[in-house]
């Protein structure tokens, strides 16, 4: 059906608080790679939006894309200025206006399907097509992706961790609205072990440094990653975070964070009452809840997450000229239907109570949920919500900065 209702699906696939988990399983299978699409039309797309040959701004651009999505393409390629090496992000031809035709038409049918069956004004079924539309129109307009990963930028500079993470730079004279052109960063990803280790003297360094930069961002930065698998989330050559594509990004509001703060402090401990506490708080409902109950129903299901399966993948190397081992590698299997069935259980639970969480929420979960992930395998023995390496800025902290608008 195209580009849109492929997004909608990745759209349900990552909502898990606004629809039935049978949904939000089944559109899993949106998050596959796309075809590419031929090089002729990206080379025509990157020379209509600048306005120039590419050989006057680029000195090379690799016709075999990197990755192919839904509705970008990505390339390598160096400036002709700086001999700079680069990563162009292109929209695929057409995509603009296919969504804005295809998501006002599912606008004009909720508003009409609200009309005829009343009950559905009930789910907030326009509003969160609303949501769905403005999300979408926000990922194809490479300018909102340029101010999120300058803002990232601007936080990291502010609180001193130039020595600890990296954004990419954004080149502006060569981005517009529909390309986007990018420092290229090398590294490897935080599931890569062997790498990591031939990087850095203490891997489990690397996923502290990691906690603490995303946790700040939460709320010393204007938005924060809301996308951190292994793709988006590299130790760099150098031994930073490198953090990459900032297309999906969440802004917390203080309410919300008061209330994951008291959620995740409740977490770390087991304290199950507090942490039901917390999330009567951030969902929205009318009706009294039993706050004991929801605690037993809520300790069900958290009990079962160190029963997860991780599983870790190792791989022996052998030298050339030797039978001994010259290196194991070792790669942890993000298991998403995992992750996902786990938040689904919370969801399901908690709207038996009435409640419903915002979007924001979903979003930080699945984050927490990865970096569960990537502390398994860099740090078995360490418990990311309890360590004291590890800050969770406090919200009151936040009201007493003054760093960004």
């Amino acid at each position: 059906m195209g580009a849109t209702y492929i997004k909608l699906g990745q759209f349900i696939a990552s909502a898990p608080t606004l629809f039935p988990a049978d949904y939000v399983e089944e559109f899993q299978k949106c998050f596959d790679r796309a075809p590419p699409v031929p090089f002729s039309q990206i080379e025509a797309i990157i020379r209509e939006e600048l306005q120039r040959p590419l050989d006057a701004v680029y000195q090379y651009v690799d016709p075999v894309p990197i990755a192919s999505a839904s509705i970008a393409q990505v390339h390598s390629a160096r400036l002709k200025s700086s001999g700079q090496e680069v990563v162009i992000k292109v929209l695929k031809p057409g995509i603009e206006d296919i969504l804005v035709a295809d998501l006002n038409f599912i606008y004009v049918v909720s508003r009409i399907l609200e009309f005829l069956n009343p009950e559905l004004r009930r789910t907030s079924l326009v509003g969160i097509v609303k949501d769905i539309k403005e999300s979408m129109l926000e990922e194809v307009d490479f300018r909102k992706e340029a101010a999120n990963i300058e803002a990232f930028r601007r936080y990291i500079e502010t609180m001193g961790l130039e020595r600890q993470a990296k954004a990419p730079f954004v080149y502006t004279h060569c981005s517009t609205k529909h390309i986007l052109t990018m420092e290229r960063l090398y590294g490897v990803p935080l599931t890569d072990l062997d790498s990591i280790r031939s990087l850095v003297p203490d891997p489990e360094l690397t996923i502290v440094t990691a906690l603490n930069v995303w946790f700040g961002s939460l709320i010393s930065c204007e938005s924060f990653h809301a996308d951190v698998h292994a793709g988006n989330l590299w130790l760099l050559r150098d031994g930073r975070i490198g953090f990459l594509d900032f297309g999906i990004v969440g802004r917390i509001s203080p309410r919300t964070w008061a209330a994951m703060e008291v959620f995740l402090a409740s977490f770390a401990s087991e304290d199950y009452e507090a942490m039901a506490s917390a999330l009567i708080e951030m969902g929205a409902t009318g009706k009294d809840i039993d706050v004991a109950a929801f605690a037993r129903d809520l300790e069900k299901i958290f009990s079962s997450i160190q029963e997860l399966d991780t599983e870790i993948v190792i791989a022996t190397r052998r030298g050339p000229n030797s039978n001994a081992a010259a290196a194991v590698s070792a790669n942890v299997v993000v298991d998403d239907r995992q992750m996902n069935a786990l938040f689904l259980d919370l969801v399901r639970v908690s709207e038996s109570y009435g409640l419903r969480f915002p979007r924001e929420f979903a979003l930080l979960m699945k984050q927490l949920l990865y970096f569960d992930r990537y502390t398994r395998l860099l740090a078995p023995n360490m418990n990311m919500l309890q360590d004291d390496r590890i800050t969770v800025v406090s919200n009151r902290r936040m009201r007493n900065m003054n760093t960004f608008p």
